[in-house]
């Protein structure tokens, strides 16, 4: 057992590496670089600070901003004071960021500089706020996050942490609405960072000389996560402040980038770019994908691009990421698996039920079911969510439909439920619907996801106005924008006298959507 498998917490970690590796670099960030002693003191000094603002143990702060490496200072200094990050997807409009920082309490408010002047104008809708904190440069009217920090003690808090505290909150799209924040402990990281221990494969082992690219944003799993694993393995990590197709190019030149988690939408960005040919890829290990399908032809193109091993990933917030791989050996064009998500990784399990719970057997479509260590400990504040997701037994259900054949490989089919994921963003419609249902003409509306070629899927209205009264596509979406995040409103409105509905007066989705998917062998782009 190494000195780092040792650790109780993800807080231990940072001051083990800090002591055993101390000059080397943790983070890259625009010029600016951190080594794990540095990172080690800063922050325990965000701990000291975040005391001094009255922050108990256990309570929620929330950042809003892009990647840097303060949000990392932040998220494992709050970890040292027993304290949650929140962070919030910059990309939402001013009502749902209120809506997410009000939602879990945050005293505490850390804005990047892109976004204070948003946050200034919503600040009546966030009583709970005492303390704003903008994390580079000075802005009028708020506190400077260097001048915060460096005012605290860089000694150690010794705060009591228990594995089953809660180490983050990441907030996924609602079912009905509202996003729900997914509590994710320390134990959860861990378990899913140590199973399989010496056992694991060739691509989920790392080397001290690895150099890790956090590029997806941190608001996500695959941007904490990723930016969390590569601490703990004592990697290098180059972060992006956001996705960038031709900056993305340049960290392969200038840092030697060695493994990164991308979605396919962001790939394909990538092998677009004409210089994608002409860079020097001799580094890259592994190229690590998932969040939504990825075409067969751009898998195929980035493999001839990039020349190094691919992994297939499938998880969820909600399993604090990867449960299940497909690895590098099993991309072989034309073979049968290349279908598939891959196989369960060490301590995951795997089910196939169907509608009355009963597991199926292998090549039977059913809904696909898992339980490990990594499972989350449940919804902030919502049992009766908690419970739908996450039963008694610790089997939580994932909402998408598949089946397994009989050597364990993982096929996805289709959703249970009616989430869309269009780049990598998962989209619930009824919340798009409750945004559009609030123009005054309209009389309802459904919301479906039709493939498209870029972004696997993209969002589509069907819209029934009220008597007498007209609107256009253009009127409509630009309405919704104002209210939910650009990603989520429709890129395209059809207009129809009424929905189709069951018996029950329940909206049948399926007639609207099946028309778009026809031909194709998954319901899932």
């Amino acid at each position: 057992m190494s000195y780092i498998d040792a650790a109780p917490d993800l807080a231990d970690i940072i001051r083990l590496q800090g002591k055993a590796r101390g000059d080397t670099m943790a983070f890259e960030f625009e010029g600016r670089r951190t080594s794990y002693a540095e990172l080690d003191a800063h922050t325990n000094q965000v701990a000291h600070g975040l005391k001094a603002l009255g922050v108990k143990p256990r309570q929620r702060i929330a950042y809003l901003g892009k990647n840097s490496d303060i949000y990392f200072e932040l998220l494992l200094g709050a970890m040292k004071a027993n304290v949650v990050m929140a962070p919030v997807n910059w990309r939402l409009a001013g009502p749902e960021i209120a809506f997410i920082v009000e939602d879990c309490k945050a005293p505490v408010l850390f804005v990047g500089p892109e976004f204070t002047g948003q946050v200034d104008a919503i600040r009546a809708q966030l009583p709970s706020v005492r303390t704003f904190i903008v994390t580079e440069g000075k802005t009028a009217g708020w506190q400077d996050f260097a001048s915060w920090r460096d005012a605290q003690s860089s000694d150690d808090p010794k705060v009591p942490i228990e594995p089953n505290d809660i180490a983050i909150q990441l907030y996924t799209s609602g079912t009905t609405g509202k996003p729900k924040g997914a509590m994710l402990s320390h134990a959860n990281f861990l378990s899913l960072v140590r199973a399989g221990g010496s056992e694991r494969p060739d691509w989920n082992k790392w080397s001290e000389d690895d150099v890790s690219l956090v590029a997806m944003p941190v608001f996500h799993i695959g941007g904490s996560g990723w930016g969390v694993l590569g601490l703990y393995h004592g990697a290098k990590g180059i972060i992006a402040r956001e996705f960038d197709p031709t900056k993305v190019l340049d960290f392969f030149e200038r840092s030697g980038i060695t493994k990164l988690f991308m979605v396919p939408a962001a790939m394909q960005f990538v092998v677009q770019q004409p210089r994608a040919r002409e860079v020097d890829f001799s580094r890259l290990k592994y190229m690590l994908y998932g969040a939504s399908p990825i075409p067969a032809a751009l898998l195929k193109e980035c493999i001839e691009v990039f020349k190094c091993g691919f992994v297939q990933m499938y998880g969820m917030t909600e399993t604090t990421g990867t449960i299940v791989a497909l690895p590098p050996e099993d991309h072989v064009e034309g073979l049968e698996r290349m279908r598939s998500a891959g196989k369960a990784l060490p301590g995951v399990e795997l089910a196939i039920l169907d509608a009355d719970g009963n597991k199926l057997p292998p090549g039977e479509v059913g809904e696909i079911v898992t339980r490990s260590g990594s499972n989350m400990a449940g919804y902030w504040n919502l049992p009766e969510a908690t419970a739908k997701t996450l039963g008694k037994d610790n089997w939580l259900r994932t909402g998408d439909a598949g089946y397994m054949d009989k050597d364990g490989y993982l096929y996805i089919h289709d959703r249970i439920k009616d989430m869309i994921i269009s780049g990598g963003e998962n989209i619930y419609p009824a919340e798009v619907e409750s945004a559009i249902c609030d123009h005054p003409d309209v009389a309802e509306a459904a919301v479906v996801g039709i493939p498209d070629d870029q972004w696997g899927e993209a969002v589509k209205a069907v819209v029934v106005m009220k008597p007498g009264k007209q609107a256009t596509a253009s009127d409509i979406i630009r309405f919704t924008r104002e209210r939910i995040a650009g990603f989520k409103t429709p890129k395209s409105v059809d207009f129809i006298q009424a929905l189709p509905r069951n018996a029950s007066g329940k909206i049948l989705r399926r007639h609207l959507r099946d028309p778009y998917w026809a031909g194709k062998d998954r319901q899932v782009n």
